[in-house]
């Protein structure tokens, strides 16, 4: 009778052994399961944000690449680069400020009215594009008893070769004229004018009224 009970209870401590093992497996797999999935989850996470750095960082390499060459682009093509000089210069030009319209131009430089020689730059910038241009050496006309529109003024006039240009239908090496000329006697009816050949006609172009500012000597 006791060895039977006893018996019995060894075959219940034994098959409660077995489930104890068995639950105590289950829960390292699980636990392991889970640590594989974390592991998992956070590889995909770090590959994800690695590659949305990534993008994120070509997006803004490549903007900022754009934009570089449009400044470049912008600096490279725009009477602003040409100084606007303010005072009494030997000669010099502003048409007044330039807001996109129509036209704009102005210009600089140096001259001998004794050897009849000049120098000196000139920009021009419409919505075709912008020319810049060198003065040839010699002065072709200047008088200091000129008369425009009314009144008596200086006058100068002189050949403009195109140096640089983004307007497609001006090509740099086209030759050109310009004429200057400053109102005196407390008048401001000053004027700029370019004649151009018909390959770059659409430059020719007259400035005249209270907003050009000329200075052509003798001052």
């Amino acid at each position: 009778m006791f060895r039977g009970r006893a018996g019995r209870r060894d075959t219940t401590s034994g098959r409660r052994l077995r489930q104890s093992e068995t639950i105590v497996q289950e829960g390292r797999r699980a636990a392991d399961d889970r640590r594989r999935r974390l592991i998992v989850a956070r590889a995909l996470g770090n590959s994800s944000t690695t590659a949305l750095i990534g993008f994120a960082l070509a997006v803004l390499t490549s903007l900022a690449v754009k934009l570089t060459i449009a400044s470049s682009a912008s600096a490279a093509t725009s009477c602003s680069e040409l100084p606007t000089v303010y005072g009494v210069p030997p000669w010099g030009f502003h048409t007044g400020a330039y807001s996109g319209g129509a036209s704009f131009a102005k210009g600089h430089g140096n001259v001998n009215l004794g050897s009849n020689t000049v120098s000196g730059v000139i920009c021009q910038q419409d919505r075709a594009g912008v020319i810049i241009m060198a003065l040839a050496r010699h002065i072709d006309y200047h008088s200091h008893y000129a008369t425009m529109w009314g009144y008596p003024g200086n006058i100068m006039k002189v050949k403009v070769r195109v140096t640089r240009s983004t307007d497609l239908n001006c090509a740099v090496g086209t030759v050109g004229r310009a004429t200057l000329f400053a109102s005196y006697n407390g008048v401001r009816s000053d004027s700029v004018q370019f004649f151009f050949p018909a390959a770059c006609r659409d430059q020719d172009r007259l400035y005249h009224g209270t907003q050009v500012n000329d200075q052509v000597p003798p001052l």
